[in-house]
């Protein structure tokens, strides 16, 4: 599994879990948005601590510097 996320990658969408997260516990969202959102927060801060996107792979996207 080859790294494809770059740090600004990683840290919006650690961002928007966060946001997502605050969302859900200050009741701002509910029901099954808040299902689906708290499956995609967990999904965004797993990819990031890895620091792999599977949804990358097909596209041969990487936000990744060059070395």
């Amino acid at each position: 599994m080859k790294k494809n996320m770059g740090s600004i990658d990683k840290t919006v969408r650690i961002l928007i879990a966060v946001a997502i997260i605050v969302l859900y516990f200050t009741h701002q969202i509910s029901d099954t948005i808040a299902i689906i959102g708290l499956v995609l927060s967990g999904i965004f801060i797993l990819t990031s601590f890895i620091s792999f996107c599977p949804l990358y792979l097909p596209f041969g996207i990487s936000t990744r510097k060059k070395e």
